[in-house]
């Protein structure tokens, strides 16, 4: 295929996403507006599965509990291409369009990642661009990237219901990645000034830990010294922590960010079971079960110096994520076609994480941020200010370098490809995780 003929068939696809324009953006404010948690977003998974229907893409709903799964078949199989989108919210009560039942809120933005991953597909579907291609674009609409409700998902899994309380984690251990050869998402948000979307970078990983304080009930005025107060434990085992933090090295990127979820049961009784999650993030996965096993002797501290019980309960987090330099310049080269490419710039490392991470460590990933937004992140001041930048232009990027990566029997996704050297496989992946936690069970 010669640039022109590539480029008409780029400006093809781009025509048929920005004839869906407003279409992508009402389906983002729609989801935008009835925000899930993690593994209960059934309605989202319902606009999903109603908008591969009516384009006539075949797909599987119930991946995962709620997860969609639609395939794209070019002329030939040469590469297998994932396009991912989030389906859950995050627990924000305070943002204006947060469940008032739930707290969830889109104050991360995956509702621009649903519409994001549907225009994707919708252009190349409509444009008929993969007849010349030479690959399977697989869209994804995959559940419970927000590490959030670690209770509830704990007992998912108790039920057999799933093995990773991360989505994408999950989608690996059923195998959903194995004929994937590389893989590719957006995320919204809101750039540093002066930038629409950042590019590259890495990001932390992490591991949960749930943690019990188990204490003894008495009467808080009659007869206290009859009790253990295990918010007393809680509290000791938090300035713990805290204690630790100046021995953090700075290039470890470590956070750690407890909240105590349970704190007693009656103002006079004594506290008798106190529950706290929390996060040890890092860098490295060496760095994060350094700063995590300091964490855990400060929580048994706090247990220790009044006498009740502490039960931490280590969950698999997410593996930092990685990111192949030539799948982000395709990337970017295309999204300069489309904005303005003095606001596109390089991103840096970031300390927060996603389970993309994980994916990054088995195929090639694509992670790029794009803006739309202002606000803070996880915060009731997020929102979408700029619906084309936040919707449409990311599907265009993306559509556009399916087009580059699939073109020519996918000769430049097969050379990416070779370039990268995989960290784990499915099951080596699954290995890892079990060994250290008994991830999986």
């Amino acid at each position: 295929m010669s640039d022109d003929q590539r480029s008409r068939l780029k400006a093809r696809v781009v025509e048929a996403i920005e004839a869906r324009r407003d279409q992508l953006i009402e389906v983002g404010e729609t989801i935008l507006r009835q925000p899930e948690l993690g593994y209960k977003e059934r309605r989202t998974a319902t606009i999903v599965d109603r908008l591969m229907t009516e384009a006539g893409i075949p797909h599987r709903t119930s991946v995962a509990i709620t997860g969609v799964v639609g395939d794209i078949a070019g002329r030939a199989r040469e590469v297998g291409l994932a396009v991912l989108g989030e389906l859950d919210a995050v627990v924000c009560p305070g943002h204006p369009h947060a469940d008032p039942a739930t707290g969830a809120a889109h104050a991360c933005g995956h509702n621009c990642q649903i519409a994001t991953m549907i225009g994707t597909g919708l252009g190349l579907v409509d444009s008929g661009a993969m007849a010349e291609l030479d690959g399977e674009v697989v869209l994804m609409a995959v559940p419970a990237e927000e590490y959030v409700e670690i209770e509830y998902r704990q007992k998912l899994r108790e039920e057999g219901k799933i093995r990773f309380l991360g989505g994408k984690q999950e989608f690996i251990a059923r195998g959903e990645f194995d004929r994937i050869d590389l893989a590719m998402m957006v995320h919204t948000g809101a750039p540093e000034t002066g930038r629409d979307a950042t590019i590259g970078g890495t990001s932390n990983g992490f591991i949960g830990k749930f943690i019990r304080y188990a204490g003894r009930e008495a009467h808080a005025g009659g007869a206290p010294h009859l009790g253990v107060n295990a918010l007393n434990a809680a509290m000791l085992g938090l300035m713990g922590i805290h204690a630790q933090r100046e021995t953090f090295r700075d290039d470890d990127h470590i956070r750690v960010h407890p909240i105590i979820t349970r704190g007693g049961d009656l103002v006079n009784i004594i506290p008798a079971d106190v529950r706290m999650e929390t996060y040890v993030r890092g860098k490295t996965m060496e760095a994060i079960l350094e700063a995590g096993g300091k964490v855990n002797r400060a929580l048994q501290a706090g247990a220790m110096a009044v006498g009740a019980e502490c039960h931490v309960t280590e969950i698999p987090g997410y593996l930092p994520r990685l990111s192949p330099e030539r799948l982000a310049e395709v990337f970017a080269a295309n999204l300069r076609q489309l904005i303005d490419p003095e606001r596109i710039g390089e991103d840096r490392h970031g300390t927060g994480s996603t389970d993309m991470g994980d994916v990054s460590h088995l195929v090639p990933a694509l992670h790029p941020m794009i803006g739309g937004a202002e606000g803070a992140a996880h915060s009731e001041t997020f929102r979408i200010v700029n619906p084309d930048l936040a919707y449409v232009v990311p599907a265009k990027a993306m559509a556009m370098t399916v087009v580059d990566l699939l073109a020519d029997r996918a000769a430049l996704a097969k050379e990416i490809i070779r370039a990268y050297s995989p960290k784990y496989t499915r099951e080596s992946y699954l290995a890892m995780w079990e060994n250290l936690f008994g991830g999986g069970k």
